[in-house]
């Protein structure tokens, strides 16, 4: 016979029970804490190996390329119309333009040293009739090459003049001022060794070891570095000249970047220190000038530092940029119209999809879905770029067709924003795109806005393979003056100008310059260049 338990044994099961099914709850509650943070680091960790050793091509695979512009193409090549029958081995190849074959001709415009091949005089006699050979034309046929780099001396003989009858009269003919007073570089020296740096990424360790070897004289890095210093700190006054006609443009361009700056007043040599950067595809007031690129050298990313590069800025001009927030300071303060960038926004998806294993990346999954939404606004975009539409234009087809699928991006994120654990990489994605809906839409409006801000992050990479060679700035003094050169050079590349000559002309005209126009007249577009 089965004992009954006591009240008071009942009691204390009860309360075991009780205590048992509280420790079950908060264990699985823990469990399912533990769970999400080892997804979230799983995910981190995903992350950091695709940016570690996978390509960082934002590109989408083909297969997704294809399913998202072609999905009713695709779908209605694989059925059959009725009553055909499939054949198997025929494939219907689309038109298109081959390159043309063989190799490209040289430049036009390099200089030609024709070298003649002639027979000898003893073979130019028919072996028919004995007759003399009589020249009928040239079969042609060009090589490229390359004469070394050569390193001379200039030297500068200042003639000295005096009476021949007292001793009053001696004169002294002047030489033409230098940018550097009394500077070891010629113009084009300087020109040279500036453009190979900031154009080409080779540190001036190596250029001090070329032109040891090309002149037999060993060049310290220390004095090539000084010279760099000193030309950036003179064409300072051309830099503002720049950042006058940059700022009265409509529509203007911001991003930023890093810069390791060594030797830093009251701050330590890993601080992170930043490059600012403007462009705008065309300046001043009418929006009608040449392409601007500035860099401006910061200790910090703050609005006080936005602010101060952007002071002046046309009220009610355009700005576009990523979501950092300084720039909305700057576009509340000058009355901007504020645009966001579509590229911030895809990146962050396409980061989501690809911390995915790789057989879960399907187009079932969200950010595929974003993702191709938002290639749908970009194949409009491309459609008018090969178009050619105009700025009217471009606006009727943003209406017609970019409007609809800004719509369903709107409810897909309304949809699913609450629904993703925030410190996900969706999760991250989905509030930055609901933080700058309101910039992101906008550039329907007209159709002069640009859809993201690639364009300025283009004019940055060159900085960034640069510093990917010379790796940071000793001084405060050498990452303004980079910075500078930076903004010339760059600039120079996009008016299409040779960065090279106009070092060397401007370096030349830059110490007889004394004025506002005279300063102006310096400007990449503007300065006469030597043949």
């Amino acid at each position: 016979m089965v004992n009954m338990p006591t009240p008071d044994e009942f009691a204390a099961l009860q309360r075991a029970l009780a205590e048992a099914t509280q420790r079950n709850a908060a264990l699985s509650g823990e469990l399912r804490v533990t769970r999400t943070e080892r997804d979230l680091l799983k995910e981190q960790l995903n992350q950091f190996k695709r940016q570690l050793f996978a390509a960082k091509s934002e590109v989408l695979g083909t297969h997704q390329k294809d399913m998202f512009f072609n999905e009713a193409e695709a779908e209605g090549a694989a059925a059959q119309p009725a009553g055909e029958e499939a054949d198997d081995n025929r494939v219907e190849v689309p038109a298109h333009k081959r390159a043309k074959r063989g190799r490209k001709p040289l430049d036009p415009a390099l200089p030609r040293e024709v070298v003649r091949h002639e027979l000898p005089e003893e073979e130019r006699t028919c072996p028919h009739d004995g007759a003399e050979l009589r020249e009928i034309g040239v079969e042609v046929s060009e090589q490229l090459d390359i004469v070394p780099q050569q390193v001379r001396v200039i030297r500068h003989e200042r003639v000295k003049y005096a009476c021949p009858c007292c001793d009053g009269g001696m004169r002294l003919a002047a030489k033409p001022p230098q940018v550097i007073p009394k500077g070891l570089l010629s113009e084009a020296a300087l020109a040279w060794v500036i453009s190979s740096k900031y154009l080409d990424g080779l540190p001036l360790y190596r250029q001090a070891a070329l032109l040891g070897r090309f002149g037999g004289t060993q060049m310290s890095r220390n004095t090539l570095a000084a010279s760099v210093v000193r030309v950036g700190q003179s064409v300072q006054p051309v830099i503002n000249a720049m950042r006058d006609q940059l700022l009265e443009a409509p529509l203007v361009f911001g991003d930023e970047t890093e810069l390791q700056v060594l030797k830093e007043p009251g701050r330590k040599a890993q601080a992170k220190s930043y490059v600012w950067a403007q462009m705008t595809q065309a300046s001043g007031p009418a929006g009608s000038g040449p392409p601007i690129r500035l860099f401006a050298y910061s200790p910090s990313r703050s609005t006080q530092t936005a602010r101060q590069l952007y002071a002046g800025m046309r009220s009610k001009g355009v700005l576009m940029s990523d979501g950092y927030e300084p720039y909305n300071a700057v576009a509340a303060e000058h009355g901007l119209v504020h645009l966001g960038c579509w590229a911030h926004c895809r990146r962050y998806l396409n980061d989501a999809l690809q911390a995915l294993p790789k057989d879960k990346r399907g187009p079932e999954q969200l950010p595929a879905q974003f993702l191709q939404l938002i290639a749908q606004l970009y194949k409009v975009e491309a459609d008018a770029r090969d178009a050619g539409f105009d700025t009217a234009t471009l606006k009727t087809q943003r209406s017609e067709r970019s409007v609809p699928v800004l719509d369903d991006l709107e409810r897909l994120l309304l949809t699913h924003l609450h629904g993703v654990l925030p410190g996900s990489l969706l999760g991250k994605a989905l509030h930055y795109m609901a933080s700058q809906w309101a910039k992101l839409k906008r550039y329907v409006d007209d159709g002069a806005y640009p859809i993201d801000n690639n364009p300025c992050e283009n004019a940055i990479r060159p900085f960034v393979v640069g510093r990917r060679n010379w790796l940071f700035a000793d001084t405060v003094a050498g990452a303004n003056a980079s910075a500078n050169l930076y903004s010339l050079l760059q600039t120079c590349a996009a008016n299409g100008i040779d960065g090279y000559r106009y070092l060397t002309a401007l370096l030349v005209a830059l110490p007889r310059a004394t004025n506002v126009d005279d300063y102006e007249a310096l400007l990449p577009w503007r300065i006469q260049l030597d043949d």
